[in-house]
């Protein structure tokens, strides 16, 4: 599914990896290597040869995410009993094969870390209803801390005040703002004067128990 590799490679690039992309189409890796900083080859990641010229010899991380469960399980297993790769990721629907299971360990396909796309979506949907005010939910640390996005509303406590007040205004849940978008730019320093206004989209980090206290500071 091409859809889903692009958007893997989009996001790393954009961390400034060394990314190489592996697809059998090569009009496919042509249009994103014109959009991308990323090298492309084309072939079958189950074949030795082809994952050898994308340079799995040097490689720190592979991920396969092709749309067959047995072709990113046969990649990562090959990845790993060949080239040594020493972290494997696969993008697998089937809900049988979860982290831990034994099928999946040194001895089995050697992924270390699955991906399920339709579980992800689930969770992500699940805490959008849980949270209506927020517009993303993004948990982290075994869920224990959250990075909440929510739009800014005036009369919300924290509305018209400054990063340095959140102590004071809001005690007993601490709370970090890591972003602000403000009319489509992001504000690019903040400091403890940047003032929160009305309409701004918020990001903040903060402990996933004190996510209904944050939402209630910003609406």
């Amino acid at each position: 599914m091409p859809g889903a590799w692009a958007s893997v490679a989009e996001n790393l690039v954009s961390e400034r990896n060394d990314i190489t992309v592996i697809d059998t189409d090569p009009v496919r890796l042509r249009v994103l290597q014109d959009r991308l900083d990323l090298r492309g080859v084309v072939g079958n990641g189950i074949q030795p040869s082809v994952l050898r010229d994308a340079g799995a010899d040097d490689a720190d991380m592979i991920i396969a995410c092709a749309p067959q469960d047995e072709t990113n399980l046969v990649v990562c297993k090959i990845a790993h009993d060949l080239f040594n790769v020493p972290t494997t990721i696969a993008r697998l629907r089937s809900p049988e094969f979860e982290n831990g299971s034994t099928l999946l360990g040194r001895t089995g396909f050697a992924v270390d870390n699955v991906i399920h796309p339709e579980q992800s979506v689930t969770a992500y949907i699940r805490k959008l209803i849980e949270y209506p005010e927020a517009l993303q939910v993004l948990e982290f640390a075994q869920g224990l801390v959250s990075l909440i996005a929510v739009r800014a509303v005036a009369g919300g406590p924290l509305v018209q005040h400054e990063l340095a007040e959140i102590p004071k205004l809001v005690p007993g849940a601490e709370m970090r703002i890591v972003a602000i978008y403000r009319q489509d730019r992001v504000l690019m320093q903040l400091d403890g004067h940047t003032r929160i206004e009305p309409g701004d989209e918020v990001f903040v980090l903060a402990a996933t128990e004190h996510i209904g206290t944050v939402l209630g500071a910003l609406r």
